[in-house]
């Protein structure tokens, strides 16, 4: 499965604290656009902002285990030589606050 065919599945199966901070984000934009699971490179990104060049990933306990870490690491270290900035939100905090975290 490439990674466009990936993020349009991924678009369909959020989970709870990406389909809040999306609804949150999409109330505030304040004309920026903004995309859920958009495929960049070998990567689908859980938002991003073209205009800013920012990509925002909502991180469950799964990041915090294993070669998870070591994954996302890798993979923020490729964006960055793309010129893609990265902000992680611990699902927990979205969870807590979608609003405040959007």
């Amino acid at each position: 499965m490439n990674t466009v065919q990936k993020a349009r599945r991924l678009r369909r199966a959020m989970s709870l604290p990406e389909v809040l901070l999306w609804q949150a984000l999409r109330r505030r934009q304040g004309g920026v656009k903004l995309r859920r699971q958009h495929p960049i490179g070998p990567y689908i990104l859980d938002f991003w902002c073209p205009a800013a060049r920012l990509a925002i990933e909502v991180d469950g306990q799964a990041h915090d285990m294993g070669e998870r870490t070591r994954h996302d690491m890798r993979r923020d270290a490729w964006l960055s030589a793309q010129g893609v900035a990265v902000l992680r939100l611990p699902a927990v905090e979205v969870l807590r606050d979608p609003t405040g975290t959007a």
